[in-house]
């Protein structure tokens, strides 16, 4: 197993040691795993001040740092203050001794994982432009997800490879800030509640997680990055657009590619601050935390797909107002890697762009990071050249198991990074066509600039636009934005006026 480039450069995100080509705990914390795995009786754990000062003892056991104060008060504020004594009772009689039960089976788990995995899907470092999937088991990502809650990951090294931070214990530490207590309590409930369902009933199907990667320049025998001018000469027919104003992306219910308001590290602030669409997604989907521990941060040319991320919790609210209210079975099938059929691609938007996402640069930027997203390499694997005419596309995607996986998005990148909902809904369907998605379903949230945006979806199909076409208008209007030419949106500007000459006439001519 020493030989495994994959387990290389895992080991040393991981807390097991690999010695005589088999992974185990160091004694010192292999015993005191033990030692909680018995129950309280044994452990002398029945508080969450206690739990602070045990999880401090297997991070010595481990040579990392103390647990951080504010971390050991946030543990003993959740577990002592905001459970209720019986809730707490289960968790420190039940739930905690069967985690440390799942953790000392760790080694077992990474040892089973390698010997059924190739290297192309083996658990192992995705560095940035480094393509690949990593398949995991479920119960093997309960388990890496316990390390967290214990926060028993090394954290020495993860800067320099551009990994987010992936222990819980600044998520635990910002329970103690009077501000935002109330929505931090309630994402580590979705939490407390997603380990009390894997401890009751281990789950057992599979999760992959994907980093996609457009090339930039000249790669042979795959999708490159393209420029305005071929997105301006793609003659691939834009697909059906659906307005929704109401209701939320992870209750879509047809198949579909289900898009992650993403910041470029892997799950924002879900361990620390954060409650908006990403991390909000990250709580009642804790899977997708398991790729912060490996995934580094995306490139402008990067996006990141997770396919089977089982849902656990019910929420109501947004931002501080989020709220746990329950447990959620999750019904989707499985695909046939024993994945649940929930698809979701992480893209990160421009950040407060201002006058960027009107420029050339800006707008390419944004529509290959949602055509990096939205692609299926599959589909495309005869097409080398994507921006193709349409009859050869279509021959294309019918290589393709997933030809019925549409898109189901909103405002990418329009809250806090401030980026603008009219240009980026242009964008994304722009960039679901191109990459031969059959639908776009797209959540308005009720956004009061969108409300043309069904009129305008009607008047482009009506007139049979192609791909190429209204990308053309996009950079034409954001051109006379910049040079001070309209101050309209791009709703506004591009449905003809009564009685005036449209700003598109030529194109319907």
């Amino acid at each position: 197993m020493e030989a495994r480039g994959d387990l290389r450069s895992i080991l040393p995100l991981i807390p097991v040691v690999l010695r005589g080509g088999a992974l185990f705990w160091p004694p010192a914390a292999q015993e005191q795993l033990k030692a909680l795995a018995l129950g309280p009786d044994v452990s002398r754990v029945t508080s969450g001040d206690v739990l602070a000062d045990a999880l401090h003892d297997l991070r010595v056991a481990l040579s990392l740092p103390a647990l951080p104060a504010r971390a050991a008060e946030g543990y003993a504020l959740f577990f002592d203050d905001l459970l209720s004594r019986a809730h707490a009772r289960d968790w420190f009689s039940d739930v905690l001794p069967r985690l440390a039960r799942l953790l000392l089976r760790l080694p077992a788990l990474l040892e089973d994982h390698y010997a059924a995995a190739t290297a192309a899907l083996g658990l192992r470092l995705l560095s940035s432009q480094d393509a690949g999937v990593v398949l995991l088991g479920q119960e093997l990502a309960a388990a890496l997800l316990a390390c967290a809650l214990f926060c028993l990951f090394p954290t020495a090294g993860r800067g320099e490879a551009r990994l987010p931070a992936i222990n819980f214990d600044t998520l635990f530490a910002a329970l103690t800030y009077n501000n935002s207590r109330p929505s931090q309590e309630h994402k580590v409930r979705c939490l407390a509640h997603y380990f009390e369902r894997v401890t009751a009933s281990t789950p057992t199907g599979f999760v992959s997680f994907e980093r996609k990667v457009l090339r930039c320049g000249s790669v042979s025998g795959g999708i490159t990055y393209p420029d305005s001018d071929a997105w301006m000469k793609s003659s691939v027919p834009l697909c059906p657009f659906r307005v929704i104003s109401s209701g939320l992306i992870e209750d879509e219910e047809q198949e579909a590619l289900e898009v992650d308001f993403a910041n470029k590290y892997l799950g924002g602030g879900a361990l620390s601050r954060g409650c908006v669409q990403e991390e909000i997604r990250f709580m009642i989907n804790p899977e997708l935390i398991v790729g912060m521990l490996f995934m580094a941060s995306m490139g402008d040319n990067e996006a990141i797909e997770i396919v089977g991320a089982e849902r656990f919790s019910q929420y109501m609210g947004y931002g501080s107002s989020f709220r746990f209210v329950g447990d959620y079975l999750d019904t989707k099938p499985l695909d046939a890697m024993g994945r649940r059929k929930t698809r979701i691609v992480a893209i990160d938007a421009l950040d407060c762009p201002t006058k960027l996402q009107y420029e050339t640069n800006g707008l390419l930027r944004e529509v290959n990071k949602a055509f990096c997203g939205f692609v299926d390499a599959s589909k495309h694997q005869f097409c080398l050249k994507p921006f193709q005419d349409s009859n050869t596309m279509d021959n294309c995607s019918s290589v393709s198991s997933d030809h019925c996986i549409g898109v189901s998005t909103g405002n990418w990148g329009c809250g806090a990074f401030g980026g603008n909902p009219e240009i980026k809904s242009m964008i994304q369907w722009i960039a679901a066509s191109q990459a031969r998605r059959p639908f776009v379903n797209y959540y308005t949230f009720e956004d009061a600039s969108l409300k043309r945006l069904e009129e305008v979806i009607q008047w482009i199909t009506h007139h049979g636009w192609t791909v190429g076409e209204l990308w053309h208008m996009i950079v034409e209007y954001s051109s006379q934005t910049l040079k001070g030419g309209t101050r309209e949106g791009f709703l506004t500007w591009l449905l003809p006026k009564d009685g005036a000459d449209s700003s598109v006439d030529y194109m319907c001519e």
